[in-house]
């Protein structure tokens, strides 16, 4: 970058923070993205002259809301609840609940924003939005968690609408979550509309969506690999996580020969060199996704395996690196590490996974990395491959959802080298931010100053 685009985009940070100060978070996403895209804007005066990135950098409205439910022993809790509905300049908002004790409005800022891109880059008709509470579903008790979700819904449902905004899940919003959400919303509404997406298949759910945002992110990594005359076949992979994205990222991987040696959660991560296995895998899916347990329960069925208390597993040593956990789980001192120890691509599944210099990091040692708005998109394609089964009251099968979930994230990587191409290399991050931005900014010209 320039000193003029570095002192103009020290200029446009000066001014989001000034608006929101304390939202840390939200700065981040937004600085990664406009370092890339002040210069894009420098080179095409119409969007200049529009103000767009102005104007794309303040969601059209916050909703900030109570949510009052009972626990199972009687007593009544409140928790607060928001929706950020950013940007619908190509389709209605679009982006899933998280329900976490970090959640907060610049947690949902950022992961909004950085929605509008990544639907963007699908090709689909999706604007960008997301949502959710502080609440912990973690040890909360199924009706517990039912009667929360419902609340939560009386009071969101006035919001969202199948041609208006509609959510899906994220961390702490899986099917249980998503069914008692759903039902609230059927209740309420008196209709049985296609509003959220990652149902289940009894109620209008699509085959795939489970896999599809850890099958979509080795889908996005086999394309980088492959346009580099290489493959995931016979790569040790670390992935991070074992909630659903790194679930499927694992079996994806495997499939397509790959050997992943790590997994975690919250209290650590496992280790085994063997490799995570389908048979393994099974149990892992079981074990986190049926019984809710730790990770620690895998290394104490199998005696391949070790368990590493509250770490990271970047300092394994492997030639991909998968980020499937949550936001800024790998620093600079662990992208030196990855790049020490030998790693050629990180492929982020979960959404901001990476510090910015950690990024720069990556970049410098020639490491080819793919940003979450890219390769974490299979997930959100396939809700809106949901969206169009629902409102054509039909099922595709497994495989055809497949099939379009890999054009899909096969057209993405396609943009992302079309517009971050940079001599004999390709920055991907570039690439992605600029695709995405393309398609809203000028369906934004096009509606007018307004």
């Amino acid at each position: 970058m320039s000193d003029t685009s570095s002192k103009e985009l020290e200029s446009f940070m000066e001014g989001i923070k000034q608006r929101d100060p304390e939202q840390k978070q939200f700065h981040q996403a937004v600085e990664e993205i406009a370092a890339n895209l002040i210069p894009y804007v420098k080179e095409n005066p119409k969007y200049e002259d529009a103000n767009i990135l102005e104007r794309l950098t303040e969601p059209d409205r916050v909703i900030s809301f109570r949510v009052t439910w009972q626990m199972d022993d009687g007593s009544i809790r409140v928790n607060r609840g928001w929706r950020v509905q950013f940007n619908n300049s190509i389709g209605p908002y679009k982006g899933g609940l998280r329900f976490h004790p970090t959640v907060c409005q610049s947690v949902l800022k950022f992961l909004a924003f950085e929605q509008i891109f990544k639907n963007s880059l699908t090709g689909l008709p999706m604007g960008g939005g997301k949502g959710g509470s502080n609440f912990d579903p973690k040890g909360k008790t199924d009706n517990e968690v039912m009667r929360f979700c419902q609340s939560f819904m009386t009071e969101l449902n006035r919001h969202i609408g199948e041609d208006t905004d509609i959510p899906a899940g994220d961390i702490g919003v899986g099917a249980r979550e998503i069914s008692y959400l759903f039902g609230q919303y059927k209740r309420i509404q008196n209709r049985f509309v296609g509003t959220i997406t990652g149902k289940g298949l009894e109620y209008g759910g699509s085959q795939g969506r489970k896999e599809a945002t850890g099958f979509g992110c080795v889908y996005f990594l086999e394309n980088m690999l492959q346009h580099h005359n290489n493959g995931v076949s016979g790569k040790t992979i670390s992935v991070s996580g074992s909630g659903n994205v790194a679930l499927y990222a694992i079996q994806k991987a495997n499939t397509l020969g790959g050997k992943v040696v790590t997994a975690s959660d919250s209290s650590g991560f496992i280790h085994d060199p063997e490799g995570i296995c389908d048979d393994k895998l099974a149990f892992l899916i079981d074990l986190k996704e049926v019984r809710r347990g730790r990770i620690s329960e895998y290394a104490d069925k199998y005696s391949s395996a070790t368990f590493h208390e509250g770490e990271r597993p970047w300092g394994i040593a492997a030639e991909i690196a998968l980020p499937c956990a949550t936001e800024n789980e790998i620093n600079l001192d662990d992208a030196k590490t990855l790049v020490k120890n030998g790693v050629i691509a990180v492929a982020e599944g979960a959404n901001m996974p990476t510090e910015l210099d950690a990024i720069d990091a990556f970049y410098k040692a020639g490491v080819y990395f793919a940003p979450a708005k890219a390769a974490n998109a299979g997930g959100v394609a396939v809700s809106g491959l949901e969206q169009s089964q629902n409102s054509l009251r039909i099922s595709w099968s497994r495989g055809e959802v497949d099939a379009r979930l890999q054009e899909i994230m096969h057209n993405i990587h396609q943009k992302c080298v079309e517009y971050g191409q940079e001599d004999k290399i390709v920055n991907y991050t570039k690439g992605a931010n600029i695709a995405g931005f393309v398609k809203v900014a000028d369906a934004m010209l096009a509606y007018g100053a307004i």
